[in-house]
């Protein structure tokens, strides 16, 4: 099994050097080939008195700025596989020139990939946007790896499983097998009240060891704590690299709204974490 082909739509912003890290350690755990592209989000305007939506791209021609986006890609994909990987595998690459700006484009490209890179949304207007993320997970059929703020030394070796017995989850860790396989150290936690009906932690331990993965299942009580701050204080207190979490298995506005373990995961996780839906 393997997570060959990696699409990474490029911004430049303050998480470019996080996203390029991210793909370059991914791929370097299977040889994989990393396609980039120049992405420029689009915005709906209306103009005065007409109700009709109008696309437009922001900032200086795309030209320009998808010139700048390639040469940054270039530059940082012929440089050697970072310093912390060890037994590394050669990395492929190339740059998709023809590509439409905005979400819709970056969803339907990304259903021919394994897995597409992300930065992780926030509340920087410049920074990457979660609506694009959104779009690859809802429309993509493919999951994504979100890259944190600071690039990841290590990526893979000691992962983390937030089990809340959800479909979401279920379909992520299936994504994520190729991972799994190789991974060092595994842990399926389960976070006390912020599950819904479903197999168990050492369930899933069970059928993951039939596929020769061994993990372990730990289940903890969060306290006064949320279900998403106990999931990244934990994968912090044990050193993971890599968190796998199933997205939005309650509705989005309702995440929105009141909140959720994946809303607090997208704004504070300082992992890569791998999400599915």
């Amino acid at each position: 099994m393997s997570m060959k082909a990696i699409l990474v739509p490029l911004e430049q912003n303050d998480y470019t050097q996080s996203v390029l890290t991210s793909a370059h350690l991914l791929a370097s755990r299977f040889g994989g080939h990393v396609q980039g592209f120049a992405f420029f989000p689009m915005y709906e305007v209306y103009g005065f008195g007409d109700m009709t939506p109008l696309w437009v791209t922001e900032g200086r021609p795309s030209e320009e700025l998808a010139g700048e986006a390639r040469k940054v890609f270039d530059r940082f994909m012929r440089q050697e596989a970072p310093s912390a990987v060890t037994q590394a595998k050669p990395v492929s690459f190339s740059w998709l020139t023809e590509a439409d700006p905005g979400d819709i484009f970056v969803a339907s490209h990304a259903r021919v990939f394994d897995i597409t890179i992300l930065g992780r949304p926030g509340y920087d207007p410049s920074g990457p946007r979660s609506s694009t993320l959104e779009a690859v997970l809802f429309e993509s059929g493919r999951p994504c790896l979100i890259a944190p703020p600071t690039p990841p030394r290590e990526l893979g070796d000691n992962i983390v499983i937030a089990w809340n017995r959800s479909t979401e989850t279920a379909l992520a860790v299936a994504h994520a097998m190729p991972l799994l396989h190789q991974a060092k150290r595994v842990t399926i936690l389960t976070v006390e009240g912020g599950t819904v009906p479903g197999p168990s932690g050492e369930q899933l331990a069970n059928c993951l060891k039939l596929n020769d993965i061994e993990t372990q299942a730990v289940t903890i009580n969060p306290g006064k704590r949320t279900s998403g701050e106990m999931i990244l204080d934990y994968s912090s207190s044990i050193g993971a690299d890599l968190l796998i979490k199933g997205a939005y298995t309650q509705s989005r506005l309702r995440q929105m709204i009141f909140g959720g373990a994946t809303s607090h995961i997208l704004g504070n996780a300082a992992l890569p974490v791998f999400m599915a839906r």
